[in-house]
């Protein structure tokens, strides 16, 4: 009944399914914490809520396969209400509370949601109850909301038992939350059991304590979040990221795993007392989301205990490539190799083909693997857009990202299609010169975007933030970086900024550069 080995070895499961045995086996080990929050859910206690949030789900008429919105920010309610849907096979659209009033209704809309779940940190873009709107419940005493505890099944309550299927959706993930037309990344419950299995190469288990500073709405962390559970550790929850808070919680707790993103590494990092803290207990470190320096890699490595694992993949899934930079020091300036079962080949601009064993070839990267999303939701031109099929009829997902292969099998990004800069008919990579940049000692942070030349067609601009104990001028520095750069390569600006425009998971927002340069 209680086998866990066998459970979590199988070709299919349900995370849900596996916090029930870890309640039996061991009800008052700890599962979930929040930072600014003296409550933690021992298994025994999450087992239970998760039973009363399904009860509700299924009270209210929400039936498996359909959906709820949660729009807050992490909490241990916020966790249980996730886990809670899935015990009861009801997918969960996580939507970021930085989103846009209109682009919330358009995702709540689009996800077919049928409760939304919300806290203070969201009042502004969920804004005052509508007549004929979704039901809405507080996971906080905001009073925003009828609160979760008035809407929450009585103790020991329990759910109608529900078996998801492997092609049932899991969580829907938006790609696009602020402008333009969302797009919902369904990610179905057989692509998020292969990365729990995935996780068992990097030591999780009840002994685990898993950190997390990154948003649960991102699926940067529920990469992570799932799996901690899924084994039976203890998931600690920032709600918003600072360096010291985080140096603090993880030396308190003895913190084994993490989930950053590479500014994170970059913040922690340049911390004056990260030197003075314990991190002794850390395991695995991983990263993901967005370009990691292979100088700031070199420094986790020299600097904080354990390994380093970058995951290079998507949302969207359809393979991942994995660097496990402790192992492979002298491959930092790669994201690694193809993970086992993910299938990664590079194509042309015509969608041709290339060689993968030539280093001089270089191309869009697509992918396939166990872990795919089901498509966009109810946008079939849209999956199509973003699917490469090969000759023999298997399906890919494209990336858009421009890299290639080295003889060792390890794949170098280059950059995103849609920002590589064709500039008097050469192609530039804003990586080759934001490397450039990064090599002088007044850069802290860079970024470079292509912008509209009549001369050139497009031309690359810098947004270069300072380090403070620094005082180059912008004139000094562009004349520096130039002297490094090829002739089609060159920029044309280069402006100081306080601080690069980011997501909440650390990506830069290179449309508001692009934005910012045309406003001056």
């Amino acid at each position: 009944m209680n086998d866990f080995h066998s459970a979590i070895s199988a070709d299919f499961g349900s995370v849900a399914e596996l916090v029930h045995r870890h309640a039996l086996a061991a009800p008052n080990r700890p599962a979930l914490s929040a930072r600014d929050s003296a409550r933690t859910l021992t298994y025994g206690e999450l087992d239970a809520l998760m039973d009363r949030i399904a009860a509700s789900l299924q009270h209210d008429g929400v039936k498996a396969g359909e959906s709820i919105a949660i729009c807050a920010s992490s909490s241990v309610n916020y966790a249980a209400v996730f886990l809670g849907a899935l015990r009861a096979g009801v997918a969960v659209a996580p939507l970021a509370p930085g989103s846009t009033p209109a682009s919330l209704v358009r995702m709540i809309a689009d996800a077919g949601a049928r409760i939304l779940f919300t806290d203070n940190s969201a009042a502004d873009v969920v804004g005052p109850p509508i007549e004929g709107a979704i039901p809405r419940v507080a996971l906080d005493d905001s009073g925003i909301a009828r609160s979760f505890d008035a809407w929450l099944a009585p103790i020991g309550a329990k759910p109608a038992m529900v078996q998801p299927e492997p092609s049932w959706p899991f969580n829907i993930i938006y790609s696009s939350g602020t402008t333009g037309e969302p797009k919902g990344i369904v990610q179905a419950f057989a692509m998020r059991w292969a990365h729990v299995r995935r996780a068992a190469n990097y030591r999780y288990g009840p002994e685990s304590v898993t950190l997390l500073s990154t948003p649960l709405y991102s699926n940067t962390t529920l990469v992570v979040f799932f799996p901690t559970i899924a084994f039976g550790g203890h998931v600690i929850l920032m709600p918003k990221f600072d360096a010291a808070g985080y140096l603090q919680l993880a030396e308190k707790y003895r913190v084994t795993h993490t989930m950053l993103v590479p500014v994170q590494y970059q913040r922690l990092m340049s911390h004056p007392t990260f030197d003075a803290h314990n991190l002794s207990s850390f395991q695995f470190k991983f990263s993901t989301s967005a370009p990691f320096a292979a100088s700031l890699k070199a420094d986790v490595l020299q600097r904080w205990p354990g390994g380093l694992v970058e995951f290079y993949g998507m949302t969207e899934g359809g393979g991942t490539v994995i660097l496990e930079a402790h192992l492979h020091p002298d491959k930092l300036h790669t994201v690694g190799r193809p993970a086992e079962g993910s299938d990664i080949r590079l194509i042309d601009d015509d969608g041709n083909e290339l060689p993968g064993n030539d280093e001089t070839v270089s191309g869009e990267v697509v992918g396939h693997s166990a872990g795919m999303m089901t498509g966009y939701h109810g946008q079939p031109e849209k999956t199509r857009e973003a699917e490469w099929f090969d000759a023999n009829g298997k399906r890919f997902i494209r990336t858009g990202d421009v890299g290639r292969f080295d003889a060792d099998g390890f794949l170098t990004l280059f950059d995103r299609k849609k920002d590589m800069i064709i500039s008097g008919g050469f192609n530039v990579f804003p990586s080759d010169l934001e490397a450039v940049l990064r090599g002088h000692q007044a850069v802290a942070d860079v970024a470079v975007v292509g912008v509209t030349s009549e001369l050139w067609g497009e031309t690359p601009v810098a947004y270069v933030v300072r380090k403070s104990t620094d005082n180059a001028s912008a004139e000094t520095l562009l004349q520096w970086t130039n002297a490094q750069l090829g002739k089609t390569q060159r920029l044309s600006s280069l402006t100081f900024i306080d601080e690069l425009p980011r997501s909440a998971i650390g990506k830069v927002l290179k449309r508001e550069l692009r934005d910012l340069y045309r406003g001056k």
